[in-house]
């Protein structure tokens, strides 16, 4: 359905100039953006030209998806107003803020996550089904370049909101680091997915926000500031972990923010060191090496040595992504060196607990497969694997997928096939579309091969994990 025509959209018209699309070719991606989340669309060159020439107003999640798909052409966000459907359903720009004021950050984080991507009916799920696969790396820039430039606020105390309102103690502030604890554990072990609708959104909707609304003295708000921080990373993470990355994108930025309020440098350091891990999944190495960098040059000599070692693997990540071998080598070396520096009683922060040789050495295993080094891959991954999978589910399953690729890539298709049976057991007992992912892209590798009766075989066996639904 569309509303009543308002004259033409000149807006949405110039907008799809500037971007080199046509009628036909926006409707096909609106319609394929759509199929992703499940909506059946059948729009056509017809269908655009009336939005432009008549300004008709498509119903539903239909602007959002014109939004997206433009603005994943231009490589920026494209807000409704641009393209002159401002005053369609509105999905609004939340979470794309970095405030300067600490009361707006405050409201910028709470009205996010109010939009939690397991929430249903009226400005819930609806919104963020929408808004999937919007990324745009360049929602980055300003974040980045406020924290940089100042990472931690002056002040935060909240002394004298409106009458009745809770004081905040340290013990509120423990229960959320407690359920951030618990969301850290059990999304190792199932995956973002089993948190879709869960904990960590409800725990920042109906605990953290009343709380960052309440009265607190600094110190206080300092410590409160920086639990929500670190759930709101988490949400981020499980998102992202599920294919929601407009959705991770927006609650990386509030994390972020709320890092600076609590004067967290590290945890900043590790909110920009999943931005950069997400912008290098995407395609976006460049930038993914930017992210990082600026994770390390504002906690020299601020971080432990284990944080630091992390923040160079993330680096090295992005570097091998974008083919700069040798710059890898050397954030690899860099991350080698820091956690050889690092001692039982160091001062590491919680939300680091995952991370010990074992993951250096799953993420220099996929270095070296992005530079195509399987030799490499084969020696880092027999490290990596080596860990018990317990409490680490997905990662064992990633890095299965990972061996398979070098085995592959060595020319040991029977290697490659049994650790991607084992691959695929593992993936079928979480809920990570990044697993999924990783899956997918083997039998893709494998195509060469398909009449072979083990790749036959592995191909059947994944068969149910590809078909089941985000």
């Amino acid at each position: 359905m569309t509303k009543e025509p308002r004259g033409p959209n000149e807006k949405l018209g110039t907008l799809l100039a500037l971007a080199g699309i046509s009628n036909a070719g926006l409707a096909r991606r609106v319609n394929d953006l759509g199929a992703q989340r499940g909506l059946t669309l059948r729009y056509d060159k017809t269908s655009v030209a009336r939005w432009v020439t008549k300004g008709m107003v498509p119903q539903g999640a239909a602007p959002h998806l014109i939004a997206a798909a433009i603005g994943s052409k231009l490589g920026r966000p494209v807000p409704l107003h641009e393209i002159g459907l401002a005053d369609a359903d509105p999905a609004p720009e939340v979470g794309l803020a970095f405030p300067r004021d600490v009361g707006e950050a405050v409201k910028s984080a709470t009205d996010l996550w109010k939009l939690d991507p397991g929430r249903r009916g009226p400005g819930g799920g609806g919104i963020w089904q929408s808004l999937a696969g919007s990324f745009a790396v360049s929602a980055y820039v300003t974040p980045a370049s406020r924290w940089l430039i100042t990472p931690a606020d002056a002040r935060v105390a909240r002394e004298d909101p409106a009458p009745g309102t809770h004081h905040v103690g340290h013990s509120d502030v423990a229960k959320l680091r407690e359920a951030a604890e618990d969301a850290r554990r059990w999304d190792s072990k199932y995956g973002g997915g089993d948190w879709r609708s869960g904990m960590v959104p409800e725990c920042l909707r109906v605990e953290a926000a009343p709380l960052l609304l309440g009265s607190y003295s600094d110190e206080v708000g300092r410590s409160l500031f920086g639990a929500t921080a670190e759930l709101t990373r988490l949400a981020g993470w499980m998102a992202f972990d599920t294919g929601q990355q407009e959705a991770a994108q927006r609650y990386y930025i509030q994390a972020l923010r709320l890092a600076r309020a609590a004067a967290d440098v590290p945890l900043g350091g590790y909110v920009l060191a999943s931005m950069s891990l997400q912008a290098t999944y995407r395609g976006f190495a460049d930038e993914g090496v930017d992210l990082a960098q600026a994770a390390l040059e504002r906690n020299r000599g601020l971080a432990t040595a284990r944080t630091m070692s992390f923040f160079h693997l993330v680096e090295a990540r992005a570097h091998a992504k974008a083919g700069e071998s040798a710059a890898c080598a050397t954030a690899l070396a860099a991350a080698e060196s820091w956690l050889d520096r690092a001692r039982d009683g160091d001062a590491d922060p919680p939300w680091l607990g995952f991370y010990s040789y074992d993951r250096l050495a799953a993420d220099a295993a996929e270095c070296y497969r992005d530079l195509r080094v399987p030799g490499q891959v084969r020696r880092f991954t027999e490290t990596a694997l080596a860990r018990p999978t317990e409490e680490f589910v997905r990662s064992h399953g990633l890095r299965l997928v990972v061996s398979a690729v070098a085995e592959l890539e060595s020319g040991n298709l029977d290697a490659a096939c049994a650790a991607g049976v084992k691959a695929v057991e593992v993936a079928g007992r979480i809920s990570s579309a990044r697993t999924t992912e990783y899956v997918r892209d083997l039998l893709h590798r494998l195509e060469p091969y398909g009449n072979e009766p083990r790749v036959a075989e592995l191909r059947e066996r994944a068969r149910p994990l590809l078909a089941a639904p985000a």
